[in-house]
């Protein structure tokens, strides 16, 4: 009985479960139908081309129903006067009594070498539409022929694409461009740039570093916005490479050939005892200008006088307050001695007046253009948040001037420590003019947010610390911090407004200053701009190292003899 039933219920189930199969299979057989049959009454929709992108293909494209031929760079354009009458180039040719109003022909004489083919065809068809795609690579010829059909939009579109892609590599060129084309924004742009990362980038970028003219490296010398990282000793090294290689446009220091030689002569030299303080990469270039045989200076010679008013816009006057520095600077010959010799003066001058607590030796009178032409320039790169403190190498007129950041504050400390009160100034008071900027920067070194403090006048007991800036919370790091700084009245520095081609090098002193302070102990300028500034924490000042010059003509085993012969190797 209970199979009979079994079965039963079993055979029930599949009838019905046959009917839903079915009932199922009716129901979707249906769906199709009645799908197929709403695909085949709703109208389908099919995306037309918008007015401009036809244009743009039916007239530039395809240059259908053409009335001006132009031709520019060997290649024939055919296209509409009422299109290329948006720019004023054109109008004025198609509108004004000129011959080729009355042509359907036109040929165009190119004579910036900036303007390509490819960027005419793009400009071209800028006019047929609403939109140009710039790529940076192209942005310069583009700019170049926007400039000669005066179409101020794509001018101003140029811009932007060039602001947001400066760098190393295209800062210069985009500076020249932005020159030769009246392209203000650019311009103002790359030369904050060039403030910003002249030091800290192009000492490394030795071949970039020489493509920077002399009217644009005058300018940034003469900067008071100039991040100066560390000291102004580290503007000269780099503005000596410059030099060096921008008249030795062959040398490639990094030329893995010329390095090697480089390195050998280096190691000749030090072999034979001769001092070079600085790195094989550099031998070279150092050798240049030691190893001249005149005793004039090298801003003196033909080959110096184009550089004169580069060197003269140096802050000469910091230059002397290190021994080291003033050692190496002497042996250069580079500049002048009679700056050196002025400035030492001077710097005598006023310690002197400042020991008998003469009040006008402090600068407190000074108007912003007198600070700023005569203030010190340092900086400082911080990477990371934190607690930091650090001083700059170099002899400061008595005063050990120490920074500090604390969190969010940066101060300023006039250290003073009783062992060293016969070096350090013994005034209670001390004077001082101060003006502090601090940038936060991108990973492209851009800068992206400024705060800059008003110069001030700040008078310091021995130990005093005071704040020169709260940092604004916009401030991120990295951080570059420049301080404008002037301790003492500047003297009267127009001597340097002429620098002689018959420069008579006979003047000299008793003793050379190479010579001076030859046992002196006393630690030596850092090996490069960004150990310059000594650090001072808990374990210690540290203590740099031997002096450096920066990346620097091929060098041939007969020079290294010939100066290992006068030292007697």
């Amino acid at each position: 009985m209970g199979q009979i039933m079994g079965s039963m219920q079993s055979n029930v189930a599949d009838v019905f479960s046959g009917r839903r199969k079915r009932r199922r299979s009716t129901d979707s057989s249906a769906g199709a139908d009645e799908q197929a049959h709403l695909d085949a009454t709703v109208p389908k929709k099919k995306k037309l081309l918008t007015t401009t992108q036809y244009i743009y293909k039916a007239l530039f494209k395809e240059q259908q129903n053409s009335d001006v031929a132009v031709m520019a760079l060997d290649k024939v354009w055919h296209l509409h006067k009422v299109y290329l009458s948006q720019s004023p180039y054109f109008y004025t040719m198609f509108n004004g009594t000129w011959r080729e109003a009355q042509q359907n022909f036109v040929q165009i004489t190119i004579l910036d070498d900036r303007i390509t083919v490819a960027s005419l065809d793009a400009v071209f068809g800028s006019m047929y539409s609403d939109e140009i795609e710039i790529e940076p690579a192209d942005v310069i010829p583009v700019l170049a022929t926007a400039t000669l059909f005066h179409l101020d939009g794509i001018i101003d579109k140029c811009s932007e694409v060039m602001v947001d892609s400066i760098s190393p590599e295209t800062a210069i060129q985009y500076y020249e461009a932005a020159c030769q084309y009246g392209v203000v924004g650019v311009k103002k742009s790359t030369f904050q740039w060039f403030q910003i990362n002249l030091l800290s980038i192009y000492s490394k970028f030795p071949n970039l570093l020489r493509q920077i003219s002399i009217e644009l490296m005058s300018a940034l010398t003469a900067s008071h916005d100039l991040y100066v990282m560390q000291t102004e000793f580290s503007l000269y090294t780099l503005l000596r490479t410059w030099m060096f290689l921008r008249i030795h446009p062959d040398y490639d220091p990094e030329d893995p050939v010329q390095r090697a030689e480089a390195l050998k002569t280096q190691e000749r030299l030090a072999n034979a005892g001769v001092e070079t303080h600085t790195p094989s990469v550099d031998v070279v270039q150092w050798t240049y200008f030691t190893n001249r045989m005149e005793e004039r200076s090298f801003l003196a010679t033909p080959e110096g006088q184009p550089y004169i008013r580069v060197f003269q816009r140096l802050r000469t006057q910091y230059l002397t307050n290190h021994y080291m520095d003033l050692k190496i600077i002497y042996n250069d010959n580079i500049i002048p001695k009679e700056w050196l010799y002025r400035h030492i003066h001077s710097h005598w001058e006023a310690l002197l007046r400042i020991d008998h607590g003469q009040e006008d030796c402090s600068p407190t009178q000074l108007d912003d253009e007198q600070f700023f032409e005569n203030c010190m320039r340092c900086g400082r790169l911080l990477l990371e948040p934190g607690y930091q403190k650090w001083r700059w190498t170099g002899f400061n007129f008595g005063m050990d001037l120490i920074l500090i950041m604390d969190s969010r504050r940066l101060n300023i400390r006039r250290h003073h420590r009783h062992e060293h009160e016969r070096v350090l100034s013994l005034q209670t008071r001390r004077k001082f003019m101060v003006r502090t900027t601090v940038t936060s920067i991108n990973a492209r070194r851009q800068p992206v947010f400024t705060q800059t403090s008003e110069i001030c006048t700040l008078s310091l007991e021995k130990n005093e610390e005071v704040p020169l800036m709260v940092l604004d919370p916009k401030l991120v790091h990295p951080l570059l911090i420049s301080i404008n700084m002037l301790v003492v009245n500047p003297p009267n520095q127009s001597f340097k407004e002429v620098v002689p081609y018959s420069e008579d090098g006979t003047t000299s002193l008793s003793d050379p200053i190479s010579e001076i302070g030859a046992d002196c102990e006393r630690p030596l300028t850092p090996a490069s701009a960004d150990d310059s500034a000594v650090f001072i924490g808990d374990s210690g000042p540290s203590t740099p190292s031997s002096p450096a010059a920066r990346p620097r003509i091929a060098w041939s085993a007969s020079d290294a003899d010939a100066i290992c012969g006068d030292r007697a190797c």
